[in-house]
């Protein structure tokens, strides 16, 4: 963002800023935002964002909306600037409370230089939190957002504290893995329901209890109750008609009796010689018989369950007290990740719409301006390549006929000398 507006750029950027005032006020009057961050103030930031001093290596963060973008004011967010680093950064707002409340967390995320390992995850922690010695050792309330790392960690955390301790959800939730920003939603309700949504459609959802391991399970196996002996569960058997050939057992090595003593072989250093043992071509391994389906197979035993003695419900799972702060705590090989357009709120629709207004409205210039700089690339490289071997033929055809000169030279002195 400028620092004022001048010509046409600052009423464009005056006019977004107003848009955004009325929506944000419009949205206030069912919606209440405990937090949003869209960085249209440039450098005024840093007075927000608090960057750990927990270890002096840190990577930095700086202000940009990267090589390509939708638009150049409303992309600009917070991207991570120098490769195989841990990064900590925090912004503090109002504490509250989600008891009784929906919770949302929002933001978006632009893997610009394509990550092949590396977090894009935010954190929740309570007031408490010494904003500068944040690390990877602080408590937090929840973690969510994309976790990349080679070909098989590509998923999106949702971790929830449940009694000073992490519980990651069960189910698998792919992250998107181009290099374009998209939009993660984690939605939180007093029923205890969750909903995770990518891009504004939902990926994801279920019953945190279920889902989470917070407390143990309302049912078990009845310990009173034993599977009966003549219960057959196995799904195949020996086959009883099936018998082991003659031939079959022989030994795993043989002698190799072709081998000969060596001439320099000396029995008083070296020992008495033996032939050398080698792999039995015949051997065929330990007999089996062959498998059959089992005539009597009853299925796996129903083991009854009954009511958890040590199952207690709790209807406080979903909420926390004093939530004040959003944070960046990660780990990334190759850096050039950009966070952007955070939102902490208790209104799905306002989040949604929110989304839409923000992320919604510029990918598709963003991916058309990357496709665009990706074409003008190519012609780049095009013009180079030909500019390249235009020279090599100059070349070539300035030798050959420097080749043809000294010929033509030679060929005079010689008729000269003869």
């Amino acid at each position: 963002a400028a620092a004022g507006p001048r010509g046409r750029g600052g009423r464009a950027l005056a006019v977004l800023r107003l848009a955004l005032l009325l929506g944000a006020a419009l949205g206030s009057a069912r919606a209440t935002v405990y937090f949003q961050e869209q960085f249209l103030d440039g450098g005024s930031w840093q007075k927000r964002w608090v960057n750990s001093e927990h270890k002096a290596d840190l990577g930095r963060f700086k202000l940009t909306a990267g090589k390509f973008y939708g638009d150049p004011v409303r992309d600009q967010g917070l991207q991570t600037s120098e490769n195989s680093k841990f990064y900590a950064i925090s912004s503090r707002f109002k504490p509250f409370s989600n008891k009784g409340k929906t919770l949302v967390i929002q933001y978006t995320v632009k893997h610009e230089q394509k990550i092949d390992c590396g977090g894009g995850y935010v954190k929740i922690f309570s007031s408490n939190l010494d904003q500068k010695n944040l690390s990877g050792d602080s408590h937090y309330y929840i973690m969510f957002g994309p976790d990349i790392c080679g070909s098989e960690t590509k998923k999106v955390h949702v971790i929830l504290n449940y009694k000073n301790k992490p519980h990651p959800i069960k189910k698998p939730i792919r992250c998107k893995v181009d290099g374009y920003t998209h939009l993660y939603t984690l939605i939180i309700r007093p029923d205890q329901t969750y909903e995770v949504k990518i891009d504004n459609e939902m990926v994801a959802s279920g019953n945190l209890e279920d889902d989470l391991d917070f407390l143990p399970p309302r049912k078990i196996n009845d310990p009173t109750v034993r599977k009966p002996t003549d219960w057959d569960d196995r799904i195949q058997i020996d086959d009883p008609n099936d018998i082991k050939p003659e031939d079959w057992d022989e030994p795993e090595y043989i002698m190799d009796t072709s081998a000969e003593k060596p001439e320099d072989w000396d029995d008083a250093t070296n020992g008495e010689w033996h032939h050398p043992m080698v792999k039995n071509p015949l051997y065929r391994g330990e007999w089996k018989p062959r498998q059959i389906d089992n005539p009597n197979y009853r299925g796996v035993w129903p083991h009854p369950q009954v009511d958890n003695p040590n199952y207690s419900p709790d209807f406080s799972i979903y909420s926390y007290e004093n939530i004040s702060i959003i944070g960046l705590d990660i780990w990334q090989v190759r850096a050039g990740t950009i966070f952007d357009n955070f939102l902490i709120t208790d209104d799905e629709v306002y989040a949604e719409d929110f989304g839409d207004e923000t992320w919604g409205e510029t990918k598709g210039p963003e991916k058309e301006m990357n496709i665009k700089q990706a074409e003008e690339e190519q012609e780049r490289e095009r013009v180079t390549e030909e500019k390249y071997f235009e020279q090599r033929f100059r070349k070539k055809l300035e030798r050959k006929k420097q080749s043809q000169k000294d010929g033509a030279m030679r060929n005079t002195i010689e008729k000269e000398e003869l």
